[in-house]
């Protein structure tokens, strides 16, 4: 028998070491696919039109977990979604929540005890103002209240029923005169008690006539002011009026009372129709709707556009709706919720997004009772990605 030379003896032992490391390498490459496989069976899933996820993209978080997280389930229930006209809209002043304060007769601001911008309360000064007018009428309210004092404490024999009237008469006419200036009835009674001349100076205080935010205070110090000037201009800002503009064609299904929304800054705040316009407007050809809307926290001011929803009626057919915040873009870019499978296991779960609304998604692909992450869900997606990033640098 030949031996096989030296060379071929060489190239057998060669392919006889090269086997193990190549039976290795493919055990790898298989077993890599398979990771991949499952970790991409999800997607799979999702383009095949399944809404079920792989045993394996499941995270676990215990009730303390859950706690620390907010994370909170709820039970899907199809429900009935409002119908609404969207229409562009004006933030306007309060005109019932409004006043402007303006002096009655000629006069000469002396002081300014309020500014721009100020919260004031009712009957708080806001400006002092003089006039040689309401000093006359000063000085002849103190007279007319002397002489009355005087008739009024004489016996009914010494002096006249007429006399005693005219004297009385002067005296209510004096007083309202001042009351007529702008002066109150406390400032009145006050320099009618006292009784002193010198303060019939002519001065005299305007006062707020309302809680609320000065918003407009156009005049200096010195100024001579007119009846009727605007000084200052107040309004409660707790309540806010909006204008909307309607298509006339949708005008019949709007209804005084119903609920309206108003998008401000990415932000819906609530309010209600409360007034309807039987008149187009010229330049537009739309229909004004008064929406009134609480503004506690000051996001509405007048000539702002913002865009205002109102509901004008209730769909048909009911539909699945959940937070916006509970519907997130799975890995491959589709829409996915997590579903609590068992007590604090959740599974990512591919869905359709049908239609979203101010700040809730409307979607298909899950059953009636399942039940739903409505929010947390961002947490719950992270502990799946941390837990998928583990598994693929094992």
């Amino acid at each position: 028998m030949k031996h096989p030379e030296p060379a071929s003896r060489a190239g057998w032992l060669a392919c006889l070491l090269a086997l193990p490391l190549f039976v290795t390498t493919v055990t790898w490459a298989e077993e890599a696919h398979q990771t991949d496989t499952h970790g991409v069976e999800g997607h799979k899933h999702g383009h095949e039109g399944s809404n079920e996820s792989s045993e394996g993209n499941v995270v676990h978080l215990n009730p303390g977990q859950q706690r620390a997280a907010g994370i909170e389930v709820e039970v899907m229930m199809p429900r009935s979604l409002p119908e609404e006209v969207e229409a562009p809209a004006e933030v306007r002043l309060n005109l019932y929540a409004t006043s402007q304060v303006t002096p009655r007769i000629e006069a000469q601001v002396v002081a300014r005890h309020a500014r721009l911008g100020d919260r004031v309360k009712k009957r708080q000064p806001l400006a002092t103002l003089s006039s040689a007018e309401m000093a006359e009428a000063q000085g002849a309210l103190i007279i007319a209240a002397r002489d009355w004092q005087r008739v009024k404490n004489l016996k009914s024999g010494l002096v006249s029923e007429q006399a005693r009237l005219q004297s009385r008469v002067a005296y209510q006419q004096a007083w309202s005169k001042l009351l007529a200036y702008g002066m109150t009835r406390e400032q009145i009674d006050q320099l009618t008690k006292k009784g002193d001349v010198t303060r019939a100076d002519g001065s005299f205080l305007l006062l707020s006539p309302q809680d609320g935010t000065i918003i407009r205070d156009r005049f200096v110090i010195g100024q001579m002011v007119q009846p009727g000037d605007l000084l200052f201009e107040i309004t409660d800002e707790s309540s806010i009026w909006v204008e909307a503009h309607v298509n006339p064609e949708l005008m019949r299904k709007v209804k005084v009372g119903a609920p309206a929304r108003i998008l401000s800054a990415g932000q819906w705040i609530d309010g209600k129709v409360i007034q309807i316009h039987h008149a187009l407007e010229e330049t537009t050809r739309t229909m004004s709707v008064r929406l009134e809307a609480p503004n506690p926290g000051d996001h509405l001011h007048p000539g702002q556009f913002v865009t205002a929803r109102i509901v004008v009626g209730q769909s048909e057919k009911p539909v699945l709706t959940l937070p916006m915040d509970a519907v997130l873009r799975s890995p491959d870019g589709d829409w996915q919720v997590f579903v609590e499978k068992e007590p604090g296991e959740f599974q990512p779960v591919e869905v359709k997004l049908v239609r979203q609304l101010p700040g809730m998604a409307v979607i298909e692909g899950l059953e009636p009772g399942t039940r739903v992450v409505t929010r947390g869900a961002f947490f719950v997606q992270s502990e799946l990605a941390k837990s998928g990033f583990a598994v693929h640098n094992h």
